[in-house]
């Protein structure tokens, strides 16, 4: 079972290391996508947030005008 999952016994260790090396780099690039998702959801609801009180805001003004 051990050498249907592996390959087989010689196992090249250049390309283990290179397969290492590039499941590192893409576990790095996963998480930096990760971060940069919650960096633009929060920016995207503090604008939202923003938004809405300016609708208010102009909704209140329009109020408050003489018809």
């Amino acid at each position: 079972m051990a050498k249907a999952l592996l390959g087989h016994l010689g196992i090249d260790q250049r390309g283990s290391a290179q397969l290492t090396s590039e499941n590192a780099r893409l576990r790095a690039r996963v998480a930096d996508l990760e971060a940069l998702v919650h960096r633009l959801q929060d920016e995207n609801d503090r604008l939202t947030d923003l938004q809405a009180a300016a609708l208010l805001d102009d909704q209140a003004m329009q109020e408050m005008q003489p018809a």
